[in-house]
């Protein structure tokens, strides 16, 4: 599929005592959301923080919106408010009473919309309706709680770009739902002129609303494309027990029972199970995900790097 991209980058590197980010190529298609995926220390909040300005002492080309690098979203105000970030961090203090960080907002943010702010945080059971509740300190929320309060400042904005690292990891299954309907919403807004780029280290909540799909392992990507090429490209396998070890060689990360044999590998490899009985079904984004990211574990850093540069 051609697309424009509203945000690409090369040669992103960023090195620290035990673990380097080394992304060679760069690209999250403009009008979708994406999701970048790996395991906990892949290198996804690194590569975030540089995205959205929070680590500048990095090497490489970055360009936003198609004609924007990276010192101008530092050095034009009207670029970076394009774009809004929530991070796994709080940045709200802890001291700050709800009303306080609403004022905040609407203070710092010219493009923030404080109705919308005050609907999003009933929408994401916020508010109440209780009078006293604004006057609750930032403290007293929850995990799950001070992230919906992030994600109602930064859907409140008018932004064309939303960098969101792990939103939904202290939602319950509900909020998580309900984020993905706000995101889609908030995609399909502008006609194809917002994008959204978050991450995850399990993509099974947020798989409806996926439509690209980065994976990072020890700080490299090593799979990308959209979900339906992605699903087109793997499959999923089944067979009896006493094919098993025949089906190991091509099959990798097997799952086996005293019943059978399930593992995933690459369309293209299945003429080589030809001799074997077997049932193949479509993947989920979930299983080609845990699939991927196995692989590249397994492989090591030495083989990791050299097959992300083929």
């Amino acid at each position: 599929m051609e697309c424009n991209y509203v945000l690409e980058g090369q040669n992103i590197i960023k090195k620290y005592k035990n673990f380097t980010l080394d992304i060679e190529n760069l690209q999250i298609p403009k009008g979708f959301a994406t999701a970048l995926i790996g395991e906990n220390g892949a290198g996804k909040t690194t590569l975030l923080d540089i995205l959205a300005g929070i680590k500048l002492d990095y090497k490489g080309n970055l360009k936003f919106f198609g004609q924007y690098n990276d010192k101008d979203r530092e050095k034009d105000s009207a670029v970076k408010s394009r774009i809004g970030y929530t991070g796994t961090n709080n940045y709200f203090f802890p001291h700050w009473t709800l009303n306080q960080v609403e004022d905040l907002q609407e203070l710092l943010f010219d493009n923030f919309h404080i109705d919308r702010y005050r609907q999003l945080c009933r929408e994401l059971a916020l508010y109440t309706g209780a009078s006293f509740e604004k006057n609750r300190k930032v403290s007293s929320l929850s995990d799950g709680n001070r992230v919906k309060l992030m994600l109602a400042g930064v859907l409140a904005r008018d932004t064309d770009l939303l960098l969101l690292d792990e939103p939904a990891s202290p939602l319950d299954p509900l909020m998580r739902d309900k984020l993905c309907n706000m995101l889609r919403d908030y995609l399909n807004e502008n006609e194809g002129e917002k994008s959204v780029l978050f991450s995850t280290h399990n993509i099974t909540d947020m798989e409806s609303i996926t439509d690209y799909v980065i994976i990072v392992e020890q700080g490299k990507i090593v799979e990308q494309g959209f979900v339906e090429d992605l699903k087109e490209k793997y499959i999923v396998v089944k067979g009896e027990k006493k094919d098993e070890s025949y089906a190991s060689r091509i099959i990798q990360n097997i799952s086996s029972s005293s019943f059978g044999f399930e593992g995933i590998c690459l369309s293209d490899d299945l003429d080589k199970l030809s001799g074997i009985d077997i049932a193949v079904e479509r993947p989920t984004l979930s299983q080609i995900s845990v699939h991927v990211m196995k692989k590249y574990s397994i492989l090591g850093k030495n083989d990791v790097d050299k097959r992300a540069a083929s």
